[in-house]
């Protein structure tokens, strides 16, 4: 990065860094590159073991016959050319039903997986071409449903998804590395996103442009959050901070929050500008969506509203009720613990998940919660007594030479 060099594709190989091309077709020994790798102590890499002689005659080679990008057409592809076979349950990273209360979207490997919202059958299997699905987000509208993932360390994707016609729409490459924690406006016309190469974005529905990039985090970026009036934009990262930014001009407000632990996951409240935030010291608290500039020397934490008990691990995951009144999280354990908004008692304990739960969503008209995590089991729960009402596999697992179908199972 200090020198301008950029290697991830023939292109910016070819334009090199700051001291110019990186190589010259045909002319190996006026090309900067073998100079970089070769000698004694070559300045590349510039950690880790040098090139041997073979890599480096090589390099020598192609650039000898033309230094062509022979690169094949599909190689930077991984698209499926039909569903995912399963043998056994993908660990799920999100949940998300409709705003409708109709559809229960889970993740899956390459795909989401949309089913009947009590586990009863499946709906469709939208295949795209992501192999890790990092987080889901319905429209206001319901129409669409948005999807943030990527191959990590090769590309971050956007894709959106027609809920009647259950066809991908739009598919964005918008990084170089997975993006998470993506978020409608509340117009529905914008979607926010957060990347691990430390920046947060807003795209266009309709032609994906970007129209925000931020980039005053200093580690990933794991989720987002619109205002109630969608004017401004809540990120949370590992670098501790929840980052309140003018969506108008990308500018940046404040830190919400004293820095205390990383945000691993975050939930607005349904109507109210408030947020809850979980991560590794297991203490989830709620916030008041603000500027911070009350705190004096003594770095109050003057926007927060509530802290919960500390839970059995890192929290990796949190959602809010319909309305407000209820909180559910889950921790790397596997517990998922509910608690009253109002005064932080806890009313339930869910114990069913085997390994950490990395997604929870309540139904948005009855009272029930839906778990996901490390094990791949969905499971649906009464709340607020915490019944487990059932547990499903949410996709189809091969049996020896025949699939099995996702189903629920009663319990």
């Amino acid at each position: 990065m200090k020198g301008e060099l950029d290697l991830t594709t023939y292109v910016a190989f070819q334009k090199g860094g700051k001291h110019g091309p990186a190589f010259k077709p045909g002319k190996p020994d006026d090309s900067r590159v073998i100079e970089e790798v070769s000698g004694e102590e070559p300045n590349m890499p510039k950690e880790g073991d040098a090139l041997t002689k073979e890599e480096v005659a090589l390099f020598e080679r192609w650039i000898r016959e033309g230094a062509k990008d022979d690169t094949p057409p599909e190689a930077n592809s991984f698209k499926l050319s039909e569903p995912p076979v399963y043998t056994a349950l993908p660990a799920i990273s999100a949940i998300e039903f409709s705003p409708d209360g109709n559809v229960l979207a889970v993740s899956g490997y390459h795909e989401v997986v949309l089913h009947k919202p009590d586990g009863s059958g499946l709906v469709a299997r939208l295949v795209g071409e992501s192999p890790r699905i990092e987080s889901l987000a319905f429209s206001p509208d319901r129409k669409l449903l948005a999807v943030s993932g990527g191959a990590p360390a090769r590309f971050g994707e956007i894709q959106i998804w027609n809920m009647e016609t259950h066809k991908e729409t739009q598919s964005f490459k918008v990084a170089h590395d997975s993006v998470y924690g993506v978020s409608f406006s509340p117009d529905g016309e914008r979607l926010a996103f957060g990347c691990a190469d430390k920046t947060v974005r807003i795209i266009s529905v309709n032609d994906g442009k970007e129209l925000m990039k931020f980039d005053n985090h200093s580690d990933w970026v794991l989720a987002t959050a619109f205002t109630v009036d969608g004017k401004r934009l809540l990120s949370g990262s590992r670098d501790r901070a929840m980052k309140l930014i003018n969506v108008g001009n990308g500018q940046f407000i404040d830190d919400i929050n004293k820095l205390l632990e990383n945000v691993l996951c975050m939930a607005r409240h349904p109507t109210q500008d408030l947020v809850a935030y979980g991560g590794d010291l297991g203490v989830p608290r709620i916030y008041r969506i603000s500027d911070n500039q009350g705190r004096t020397a003594a770095n109050n934490d003057v926007n927060l509203v509530r802290e919960f008990e500390r839970q059995p691990g890192p929290v990796c995951s949190l959602a809010y009720s319909s309305d407000g009144n209820l909180i559910a999280v889950g921790n790397v354990n596997g517990e998922v613990r509910i608690y009253k908004t109002g005064d932080g008692s806890r009313i339930a304990t869910l114990k069913e998940n085997r390994g950490a739960v990395f997604a929870l969503r309540f139904h948005p008209t009855k009272n029930q919660l839906a778990t996901g995590g490390y094990d791949g089991k969905v499971r649906l729960f009464e709340v607020p007594d915490g019944k487990l009402v059932s547990a499903f596999d949410p996709v189809p697992i091969k049996e020896g030479n025949k699939v099995a179908s996702a189903s629920a199972g009663s319990h």
